[in-house]
């Protein structure tokens, strides 16, 4: 096991449904901490910034305009494995086939209204944290 930073997004259908805490809780009860966090709303430019990577895909424009429907709460994570640890809390991307438990089956809508994000790698992590945080920041 290794100390790792992820980042996570409480994405806008979980904030409206006021969930921040909830979620929150299941990240520090399952050994997660919270090394950095802010609520935004993202701008057009922002979001597209993030998920240039989907660009091409067809989603793309649906992704961008739900990230901007309302604001987000951008989260750092820290923890052992917190990589693997918080894609395993989130669940699979479609609620309906994430596990009994995770953030997604329990608090997710749609595929596409699916309540959070989480960096799927080590280099993800890495581009994501610095895309919202200076290292200032960041709490160790």
């Amino acid at each position: 096991m290794s100390i790792q930073k992820t980042l996570s997004i409480i994405k806008p259908d979980a904030v409206r449904k006021n969930i921040i805490g909830q979620i929150l809780s299941k990240f520090e009860s399952n050994g997660l901490k919270v090394a950095a966090m802010k609520m935004k709303h993202l701008t057009q430019a922002e979001a597209e910034g993030f998920y240039a990577e989907h660009k091409e895909r067809g989603f793309f424009g649906d992704l961008v305009r739900f990230m901007i429907s309302g604001p987000v709460v951008v989260l750092v994570l820290a923890g052992n494995d917190a990589i693997l640890k918080n894609r395993e809390l989130m669940g699979a991307t479609d609620p309906k086939k994430a596990e009994p438990g995770t953030i997604r089956r329990e608090f997710a809508e749609s595929i596409d209204e699916n309540a959070v994000h989480g960096s799927d790698s080590s280099q993800s992590a890495e581009r994501e944290i610095a895309f919202f945080f200076n290292a200032a920041e960041l709490v160790n």
